[in-house]
């Protein structure tokens, strides 16, 4: 099967939507307990349109037009979240004191482990590059940390995000300079 990137639309918003709920459901399965996944869909996981409108966010889409995969970057200060989430902060990053943000990358599971999320990132970091970031940041997801691990980013100690219902979820911060 072929894949390509474009730029996600405002009007891919509820598929985006299903396919982080999927890709997390099913790939996170391991690493997080279902009221955890079902509570971070509330905010920390989905869709953020701030990205999508500054066409710094992705779709991953097969020949046939089904969108599969999505995640982008950002040059604004949140560092993870939907637009949901209540603690945000849009203000621009100084590339030449800042990282980039990584944000929200989320693989269909019937589409994993075929190098979509490596193609993603290669496009991601390359194009923060150009805006004049030479260091990224993300909040790595604990399925989502192997990947990063193995393209060069550093964990630092995990944290626990709080989440509606007095659940928490693990995260781990991670960076990377180039």
């Amino acid at each position: 099967m072929n894949y390509h990137l474009r730029f996600a639309t405002l009007e891919d918003e509820p598929v985006l939507r299903e396919v982080i709920a999927r890709s997390i459901r099913e790939l996170g399965s391991n690493d997080y307990a279902p009221e955890q996944i079902e509570a971070a869909l509330l905010g920390a996981f989905g869709v953020d349109t701030a990205l999508i409108r500054d066409q710094t966010y992705f779709a991953i889409v097969t020949d046939a037009g089904e969108i599969v995969g999505c995640g982008g970057w950002s040059r604004r200060k949140t560092l993870f979240g939907s637009d949901t989430r209540e603690v945000r902060d849009d203000s621009w990053l100084d590339p030449a004191t800042d990282a980039a943000r990584i944000r929200a990358f989320f693989i269909d599971s019937r589409h994993a482990r075929r190098g979509l999320g490596r193609l993603l990132l290669d496009r991601c970091e390359a194009e923060a590059t150009r805006a004049g970031f030479n260091e990224f940041a993300l909040m790595a997801t604990l399925p989502g940390k192997r990947l990063y691990e193995v393209c060069g980013y550093v964990g630092s100690a995990p944290i626990e995000h709080p989440l509606p219902g007095g659940l928490s979820i693990t995260f781990v911060p991670m960076t990377k300079r180039r």
